[in-house]
């Protein structure tokens, strides 16, 4: 498997105390206790009503210490969630904004965060300052432009805050994957569980889903309307020229009953011809 690697940057949350595991244990839809040191795994942070506040991967870095890598540009909302109901509790809430991240896909990585998404093989290094590359990524990886960095992103079905996310987005809709990974239905109650609860015990049912969409052509624009039969059926969220593909690449919200009949039917973007399919894009 060929080895690529590519620089970007992560907001990264910081929450140390006492009282840091326990609570985020009552925030977080992951089982913040369950992880050892070392350890880590996306999660929720949710409104009370169960909207989505933020998606990121926590990291333990101590008994009483955890890092929770976003993406750049959400930290701040972050912050100010955690902080919302942490009145009489031992732990501080910090936020570093526009940290250098190396992305490394086709190998495993020494002490890498494991990458978001499934079955991608690689990892993450937070706070790793380039150009140069650290020691632990293999000799034979070759840079990637940031712009290919996106098209994996997408082909992977991986939510993007500002994109596939908001404040009013519910969890279920990106992908049972996300919520395979992100949500402990063991663990106690945290903040905005019963939405999700809900949900899952319907069989993850919601009105609409994230798919992929490939268009043949170049990338449309955020908010380009998706047509399936000629009636609207969604908008794309995010897009990037796969260039190995030659085509565009994207993803949009498909209401359930357009996504069980037309997925690999001709699709339109704008006039253009497109194909709808299940996440991930092969």
């Amino acid at each position: 498997m060929t080895v690529t690697c590519a620089w970007t940057r992560r907001d990264v949350v910081t929450v140390v105390g006492p009282d840091a595991a326990a609570y985020l244990q009552g925030q977080l839809s992951q089982d913040v206790v369950a992880l050892a040191v070392g350890d880590a795994a996306p999660t929720f942070v949710l409104a009370p009503q169960g909207k989505v506040d933020g998606w990121g991967r926590i990291h333990r870095t101590g008994d009483e210490s955890f890092a929770i890598d976003v993406d750049a540009g959400a930290g701040t909302r972050w912050q100010t969630r955690l902080s919302r109901f942490l009145l009489r509790t031992k732990a501080e809430i910090t936020v570093d904004e526009g940290v250098s991240t190396l992305v490394v896909r086709g190998a495993a990585v020494a002490g890498a965060l494991p990458p978001l998404g499934v079955d991608v093989v690689g990892g993450d290094l937070i706070g790793v300052e380039g150009p140069d590359l650290p020691a632990v990524v293999p000799a034979d990886a070759s840079e990637m432009p940031a712009d290919e960095l996106e098209v994996q992103r997408i082909r992977a079905g991986v939510p993007a805050w500002g994109a596939e996310l908001d404040g009013e987005t519910i969890p279920a809709t990106v992908g049972q994957w996300v919520i395979d990974a992100s949500v402990s239905f063991t663990k106690g109650c945290y903040t905005g569980q019963e939405l999700v609860a809900r949900i899952d015990s319907r069989g993850g049912n919601v009105p609409r889903h994230l798919m992929g969409v490939v268009v043949d052509g170049p990338p449309p624009a955020p908010g380009t309307v998706l047509t399936v039969d000629g009636a609207p059926a969604g908008a794309i969220t995010s897009s990037a020229l796969d260039r190995g593909r030659g085509a565009s690449v994207a993803l949009a919200f498909v209401p359930r009953s357009i996504e069980v009949a037309a997925e690999g039917t001709g699709a339109e973007v704008a006039g253009v011809p497109a194909t709808l399919l299940r996440l991930p894009i092969a």
